[in-house]
């Protein structure tokens, strides 16, 4: 299978993702400590946990020079396309590549808004989105969040959520697509936006009263920060509760009806793949289709074999005009 080209990587030749940064102290030498020293580790943890979890959960300066370092569209040979910078309600202002499928073709009506996990920047997923558009003949919305790559402000929960709501409400807005079908895809950390963007949003319609969003695809994302804590920190399970980033995907997720595509890689390092296994199972989507990868882990799911084939099968069932029959 054709294989999107290297990106500007942190290391080993992989997309920068939730392994670069979260929690990325060494926790080796604590399993070595005495018990006299308990009270100072747990002292430790409870600090870095309660009032350095957003520089821990959201590295937007790794790899070095991503806030500055912004790979673009036309260094990997995408020619149609958009740099945008589009306003918030509580006043920032997010960066954004809107690209365009071929012109005319039969997915030219279909975008994908593409959040990306939790360290680099939206340049860093071109490869990507360019095999996407390879593959599907679709559109592909990458937003950068706050505080990462050259968008405005300090990234958190409520913050991703904004401009999450801020990308849809614009895709809806302008002229050239609101009323193109969407799908959302997360990947990782993105997955969490993608779900409760996608639970807030999923009874809204479009001017021709379609169904605003017609499809989500998640991959390698957690159940919840809280319960990913006990994979990262085995030490800070019992303070898991000082997590005041959340993400609690597993309660919105049964709550979804939009169709479901989760691509797992077993072999994942970072989130266990049980937490995607989980997610699935507790979805009551309509249409829900679990991808595994048996080679895949954390970053590298995205070069398997199948991995944009699924995605491309996903599209055409969840936006045909026929009569859906899931």
């Amino acid at each position: 299978m054709a294989v999107p080209p290297t990106a500007p990587t942190g290391s080993g030749g992989k997309l920068p993702e939730l392994s670069l940064c979260l929690f990325s102290f060494s926790i080796g030498p604590l399993a070595n400590l005495c018990v006299s020293s308990f009270q100072g580790v747990a002292a430790v943890l409870t600090g870095l946990l309660y009032f350095k979890q957003k520089a821990l959960i959201y590295p937007s300066h790794m790899p070095p020079n991503s806030r500055t370092d912004i790979p673009r569209p036309n260094q990997f040979n995408i020619k149609d396309y958009e740099e945008l910078i589009i306003p918030t309600n509580d006043g920032e202002k997010l960066s954004a590549f809107y690209i365009r499928g071929p012109r005319g073709g039969k997915n030219s009506n279909v975008t994908v808004l593409m959040f990306h996990g939790n360290a680099g920047n939206i340049g860093h997923r071109l490869p990507i989105a360019r095999m996407l558009i390879s593959q599907t003949g679709c559109n592909v919305f990458m937003l950068e969040y706050r505080g990462y790559g050259i968008s405005t402000g300090s990234p958190d929960e409520s913050g991703l959520n904004t401009d999450a709501q801020t990308a849809l409400d614009y895709l809806r807005n302008r002229a050239e697509t609101q009323n193109h079908k969407l799908l959302v895809y997360g990947q990782s950390l993105g997955g969490a936006v993608s779900i409760k963007l996608v639970a807030k949003n999923q009874g809204r319609t479009d001017a021709d009263g379609n169904e605003l969003i017609t499809g989500l695809i998640l991959e390698n994302t957690f159940l919840s920060m809280r319960k990913l804590i006990p994979s990262i920190i085995p030490p800070a399970k019992y303070l898991a509760l000082l997590c005041h980033q959340v993400w609690a995907s597993d309660s919105l997720i049964a709550n979804i009806k939009v169709p479901t595509l989760f691509l797992s890689g077993l072999q994942d390092e970072i989130v266990p793949p049980i937490h995607m296994k989980r997610l699935y199972d507790l979805s009551t989507a309509p249409l829900k289709i679990w991808k595994p990868f048996p080679g895949g882990d954390h970053n590298s799911s995205v070069l398997e074999e199948g991995y944009f084939e699924a995605i491309a099968d996903f599209i055409s069932r969840t936006t045909s005009n026929e009569k859906k029959k899931y």
